[in-house]
């Protein structure tokens, strides 16, 4: 059975996540979000936390051992800063993980020291397609093996910095598998597309990124020769994208609960009005049993347990209905006030919409 108890290590993470949090991310939550740019100096402070060095052994350059327990707690606590913000500062750890869980020996020693030893970079990856069907499992984006190597086709979307990549890690369809591989920013015959506007998570820069036969060595290829099986790649992105929700709604049932302890109409303060009484309460329990579902999904990856794919879907399918949830009767609670810039509500509804569409872009 997992604890509830986080260890001493996990606790000072954490602390030092929610610092940053406070200080740093929700300060500049709506400047960014208005100027769709965030500052960069605000991403390297959150990099200099160390979360994805944390999960890299000392063997290939990090301080620490892999945990999707200590990743969802972390997320959670970024997210209540800043969702956008919170997916600039783990940009990297989309492609670094993937290779930390399913890379050969050779590609963990070539391409984790260079990431984690020094400052923020703009490594990423690319999983999402622009159909309504998406399906990872299902990738129109092809690879096809040519001589001792490969070719590329296809197109991606939501692509975090991808304009500026140094590499990337690409999905594709190979044979009736999908397969990661990994590729540099500037690779023949890769074409960066406009930036792709938002209705939310605006200061995260994405990108369009089609792939134009692409040729790319035998090496690439994440697991090498033999490959590699994306889910336990998926199931880390599913518990990412669950604490990154949670820690959304945490966020906007805070504020919209204090407005209404505050807040008076006609005499009565409007945390005392039944309706909105019950509305809290239904948020903070939803908001709960996602959270415990995540942690239980995250420490059923950790050791290895054989249900732990289905907590993970789960987790995330919940988070998906949760967040949108909550966020929506945020803006309920504020009244006419939900509606207007001057309070966070309506943008974390905004961000909150895309929980759904952020496979691939957030790993723990």
């Amino acid at each position: 059975m997992y604890s509830f108890e986080p260890t001493d290590e996990q606790k000072m993470l954490i602390d030092a996540v929610r610092r940053y949090a406070i200080s740093d991310l929700r300060p500049a939550a709506r400047e960014a979000d208005e100027e769709s740019d965030l500052p960069q100096n605000i991403v390297e402070k959150g990099w200099e936390l160390g979360l994805v060095q944390a999960s890299v052994p000392e063997d290939f350059g990090g301080f620490g051992e892999y945990s999707a327990l200590t990743g969802v707690l972390a997320m959670e606590e970024m997210a209540w800063g800043d969702l956008a913000g919170a997916l600039a500062v783990m940009a990297p750890a989309a492609f670094a993980l993937p290779i930390l869980l399913a890379g050969s020996p050779e590609q963990k020693e070539k391409y984790l020291a260079p990431l984690v030893e020094a400052e923020w970079k703009p490594y990423t990856a690319a999983l999402l397609e622009n159909r309504f069907d998406f399906d990872p499992q299902d990738l129109t984006t092809t690879a096809k093996q040519v001589g001792e190597g490969y070719v590329l086709d296809g197109e991606k979307v939501y692509v975090p910095y991808a304009d500026r990549a140094r590499l990337m890690v690409v999905y594709a369809r190979l044979g009736d598998t999908t397969q990661g591989f990994i590729v540099p920013g500037d690779a023949e015959g890769l074409e960066i597309g406009e930036r792709q506007p938002l209705m939310g998570i605006r200061a995260l820069p994405v990108y369009t990124v089609n792939f134009k036969n692409v040729k790319v060595p035998a090496e690439v290829r994440l697991g090498g020769p033999e490959g590699h099986d994306i889910n336990r790649i998926l199931e880390s992105a599913w518990v990412g994208q669950a604490a990154l929700a949670v820690g959304l709604s945490r966020a906007a049932f805070e504020y919209s609960r204090d407005y209404a302890k505050e807040r008076e109409v006609f005499g009565v303060k409007v945390a005392q009005k039944q309706a909105i009484a019950f509305m809290l309460a239904e948020m903070a329990t939803e908001i709960e049993s996602i959270r415990l579902l995540t942690w239980e999904a995250a420490w059923a990856l950790d050791n290895q347990k054989p249900e732990a794919r289905k907590l993970a879907y789960l987790a995330l399918s919940g988070a998906m209905d949760m967040a949108m949830m909550v966020t929506d009767r945020a803006v309920q609670i504020l009244g006419g006030h939900g509606y207007i810039r001057e309070h966070p509500v309506e943008m974390w509804m905004r961000n909150g919409r895309g929980i759904a569409s952020f496979t691939g872009l957030a790993l723990v």
